[in-house]
């Protein structure tokens, strides 16, 4: 599948609590509200900037911290179609697809906030437009492919009752 999106970047090791404060995490139930908030403590006026379909560029260990869902429902419910990082702290990849945000790692040291992202899953590649420049995408498990097309582990379960790949 073919997405094209405007990025927006974020440093390394952002943990948890700056995608979403912990003085938000348990007063905003709605997920829609929860996401006005995203960053406020890096940048308050990030969440405003982004569009539907946008995808967050992070470097390193990105999601470090809470194990709680908040943090990948709250960027998925801002509007982002997508994370591409460096790399994932493991609980929060694992959350991210369980509510149906899609994930990639990749090296995000040349691409730009702002500039235009073309991400192709089925070919595991992201191209930045204006640069021209194509970055290689780890492969994302199959099993993972399946749970983002169908909107997470929930939507999953209740489309076939259990577990199912094909």
């Amino acid at each position: 599948m073919k997405h094209f999106a405007r990025r927006l970047k974020v440093q390394d090791n952002v943990n948890t609590d700056y995608v979403i404060s912990g003085r938000y995490k348990f007063k905003i139930q709605d997920p829609k509200e929860l996401a006005k908030h995203i960053f406020e403590d890096i940048d308050p006026d990030f969440a405003v900037r982004v569009t539907k379909g946008d995808i967050l560029v992070a470097g390193e260990n990105f999601g470090c911290g809470s194990s709680r869902e908040q943090a990948p429902q709250a960027l998925k419910s801002a509007g982002f179609y997508a994370v591409a990082a460096k790399s994932y702290a493991r609980i929060f990849y694992r959350n991210a697809f369980n509510i149906g945000l899609t994930l990639v790692e990749c090296d995000t040291d040349f691409i730009d906030d702002g500039d235009e992202l073309e991400l192709d899953t089925d070919k595991d590649k992201l191209r930045d437009v204006g640069k021209g420049l194509v970055l290689d995408t780890k492969p994302v498990p199959k099993l993972m492919k399946k749970l983002l097309e169908d909107g997470g582990i929930v939507e999953h379960f209740k489309k076939y009752g259990g577990f199912r790949l094909e």
